[in-house]
């Protein structure tokens, strides 16, 4: 169903279910909803990638489970769809950066996953859709999340038509970060990586949480909190370390680790 991985204080987890191209069910979507949690207290970690098995990265939703919402009522629409939303949300905040690694074939929620993540790697070749209005229903779940990223006006027409679309037509919208040939997806996920083993790691799962939080603070409510995380960060530990490594000209502590 799902893989997880931990090497060099990076986790990997594997959608782990190729037969079906990692399309997700009930089952699955709670277990990812648990992973994430679980991983963003892990403070040995740096980073988490997410990677599909098999061919494609993710189909979006399992037939079978397809099938079953054909016999919801409106209450269990309902409760299925919150269940589906704390999915994207705990990846969405888990402290912890998320690096999604993209090839063959994104449809449905799976967008929703790539909406969720922190930078985006995607095969060139790769195959995207918001296929839902081909089936008379509306990407709204996963909305919330690629509206937080993309501007209206580039992804509107892509949630509207339902048409297919590469990774190319959407680069440097902040959808995804690095448009790569196959060959090269491995090169360009260990040079992320190597990026985030060259930042404070409490600094970075900081700025990550006051990124989220000034996205919906007003204005006064982003001055105290912008002014009181970085003085926070000035008297910490690794704040202290980070300016005396750089005043001393030398490597701060955690790049040694």
């Amino acid at each position: 169903m799902i893989r997880v991985e931990e090497q060099n204080q990076v986790a990997m987890v594997w959608l782990d279910r190729p037969d079906v191209r990692n399309a997700f069910h009930p089952e699955m979507i709670q277990k990812i909803t648990e992973t994430f949690k679980k991983l963003g207290l892990n403070k040995k970690l740096r980073a988490v990638v997410l990677r599909g098995e098999g061919k494609v990265f993710c189909a979006g939703a399992d037939l079978g489970w397809m099938q079953d919402m054909v016999k919801y009522d409106l209450e269990q629409n309902q409760k299925d769809s919150l269940k589906l939303f704390d999915m994207f949300d705990a990846i969405y905040r888990c402290e912890v950066p998320v690096v999604s690694v993209v090839h063959g074939a994104a449809f449905g929620g799976a967008l929703g996953l790539i909406a969720c993540s922190d930078v985006v790697i995607a095969e060139e070749k790769t195959q995207m859709c918001f296929s839902e209005v081909k089936l008379g229903i509306a990407p709204a779940v996963i909305s919330a999340f690629v509206l937080k990223k993309v501007a209206l006006g580039v992804i509107a027409p892509l949630m509207l038509t339902g048409d297919v679309f590469s990774p190319a037509q959407v680069a440097g919208s902040g959808f995804v970060h690095h448009v790569v040939p196959q060959s090269d997806l491995e090169k360009s996920l260990e040079k992320v990586l190597a990026s985030f083993a060259e930042v404070g790691p409490e600094a970075v799962r900081e700025t990550k949480k006051l990124i989220q939080n000034l996205n919906h603070a007003s204005w006064d409510q982003a001055k105290g909190l912008a002014s009181q995380v970085i003085a926070e960060r000035r008297v910490s530990d690794e704040g202290q370390e980070g300016l005396k490594s750089f005043l001393e000209k030398r490597n701060p502590a955690w790049k040694k680790s």
